[in-house]
């Protein structure tokens, strides 16, 4: 997966405010392997934001156009699907031959990044075969299944893709996130490091390890794998990030303990 921020905890900083399923929209985000992704052509680079969200409709007529001209560019396909999402009208039917297997993968992790997570999995259930299958594909399935509460399926995607992929940092990234989802942190821990073994450099592996050591309590070794091999201002910034997202953390458990206690009987007066 193509990285999508330079500052992996500025995302988790983001996520930090909305329950755990908001742990794992950072491994969709953050566990994302360097340009031979199923997203490689997802960017919007080529796009001005200023012209698609100013006039969205607008957006749908010029990416309309290049779609027509070539209805076999994958990339001006998916720009105006994702022009026609903006504007609420279905964009499935426009994508094209089903055969079109990096089409479909392409589709159906755009819907994933903006939630569609069952229509993600439909899609990308369409984007390989048993007989040819793409990890890749497969963990992006296995995420999408994780923000559906669907844990131990998840994990069966997971276990294919690392058969074909084995050890490979961003399988195991979105594994360690599937842990932490249903708060087995040890496990979590021991996946994430494997991860962090694997592709020591990748910082969204390392913000994620990081997190998982913080949400276990060990806020030291968290700030040194946090900071490890940065620039002094860029490793404060991190530990600063690390920081927000843990107390966000501690809040949102602290209010659902109140939460369950029982609430005592109004007094009546008489």
């Amino acid at each position: 997966m193509s990285q999508k921020s330079s500052h992996p905890f500025r995302v988790a900083r983001v996520l930090a405010c909305t329950a755990t399923s908001a742990i794992l929209a950072l491994g969709l985000c953050g566990c994302q392997t360097n340009g031979s992704d199923i997203t490689g052509a997802l960017g919007d680079k080529a796009e001005t934001s200023s012209r698609v969200a100013a006039d969205p409709r607008r957006d749908v007529e010029l990416t309309q156009e290049r779609f027509r001209a070539n209805p076999k560019d994958a990339d001006a396909t998916l720009r105006y699907a994702k022009a026609l999402r903006a504007t609420g009208q279905k964009a499935q039917a426009t994508i094209g031959s089903p055969a079109n297997k990096a089409l479909l993968a392409g589709y159906g992790r755009a819907l994933a990044d903006n939630g569609n997570f069952q229509q993600a999995l439909d899609v990308l259930g369409r984007a390989h075969s048993p007989d040819d299958p793409d990890w890749r594909i497969l963990s992006v399935q296995g995420t999408a299944l994780d923000q559906l509460g669907r844990f131990e399926e998840a994990r069966q995607y997971y276990a294919s893709a690392l058969k074909i992929a084995p050890e490979e940092p961003s399988v195991l990234s979105n594994l360690g996130l599937s842990y932490v989802l249903s708060k087995d942190l040890p496990k979590a821990e021991e996946t994430l490091r494997r991860a962090h073994t694997r592709a020591p450099t990748d910082a969204r592996v390392r913000a994620n390890l990081a997190m998982v050591l913080g949400l276990e309590g060990r806020m030291p070794e968290a700030e040194t794998v946090a900071k490890a091999d940065l620039a002094p201002e860029e490793a404060a910034a991190n530990v600063a990030d690390l920081k927000r997202l843990l107390s966000r953390k501690e809040k949102e458990n602290a209010r659902a303990e109140v939460e369950k206690l029982p609430i005592a009987p109004a007094g009546r007066s008489d």
